[in-house]
């Protein structure tokens, strides 16, 4: 089925079920999109819908990779047994409103009773620590029904708000209670992949859900991944003196943060 804003394969028979937005492009430490990916592969998800680009993003200086162009995307999937729908999403430039009341139109269609987004918040903590969980509700019923889990904290931090925030704000608006999970990220690892904050969120989705994801490959890729840091540290003295610092709870001045975040940056 086709409409002006979605091309829909298939309504999926979901009730009662919890819809996961991940945000790709600029997330911090690529939570959203590494949690998503996972679980479409895990779980089987079945791609049921994607809303139309052209109404809500900008096409002036996209952008190439291996001489292909990278067309801004929104793509719903299914995982019916695990009664989940996902969401991976390039965030709109234009039309802001009507893009997340279009994604939450298509979770109407799909009985969707919960929303969960999914972001990266940086922190300053060093990539060897355990990590928290940050949270921001709109409902306080439902922060209730989450308050038993030990690795959620309520997030204090201030800033612009993001789209997971707007989205939050139309949800209310709309009667759908909704959390955003903004686990930490080390600040010189935003700008990459972090395995360890994508760990901890399946780690939480899956006891929250009921999953039983086979996650061992994840603390695979969290123990290499640290190993490639521990050998950086061995060959360079101010990264090890750094990460060393932050170890022990120290924090970092402004020009310690920039350059730690350049050499990560560079050697990775």
């Amino acid at each position: 089925m086709m409409t002006d804003r979605f091309d829909i394969y298939r309504v999926p028979r979901l009730q009662e079920a919890a819809l996961l937005v991940g945000w790709q492009g600029r997330d911090i430490g690529e939570i959203g999109p590494g949690v998503i990916d996972f679980l479409v592969e895990k779980l089987g998800g079945e791609e049921v819908a994607e809303v139309n680009p052209e109404p809500f993003f900008s096409f002036d200086g996209a952008s190439f990779i291996d001489d292909i162009i990278q067309v801004p995307e929104s793509k719903f999937w299914a995982c019916e047994e695990s009664n989940l729908l996902l969401l991976k999403s390039d965030e709109p430039s234009h039309a802001q409103y009507d893009f997340l009341n279009c994604i939450l139109d298509f979770a109407d269609k799909c009985q969707v009773a919960e929303l969960y987004t999914l972001n990266g918040a940086p922190s300053l903590v060093a990539h060897t620590s355990s990590r928290r969980i940050l949270t921001l509700f709109n409902d306080a019923q439902f922060r209730e029904k989450l308050g038993a889990f030990e690795e959620l904290e309520e997030m204090t931090w201030e800033g612009p708000p993001a789209a997971s925030s707007y989205l939050l704000w139309v949800a209310r608006r709309r009667g759908l209670p909704g959390v955003s999970l903004w686990p930490e990220v080390p600040f010189y690892l935003a700008v990459r992949s972090d395995p360890a904050g994508v760990l901890a969120t399946l780690s939480f989705l899956d006891i929250l859900f009921g999953l039983e994801l086979q996650i061992e490959e994840l603390h695979e890729q969290v123990e290499e991944f640290n190993a490639r840091i521990d050998r950086l540290r061995q060959k360079n003295r101010d990264i090890d003196e750094a990460i060393d610092k932050l170890e022990k709870g120290f924090t970092l001045d402004e020009k310690e943060q920039v350059k730690l975040t350049r050499d990560i940056y560079e050697l990775l």
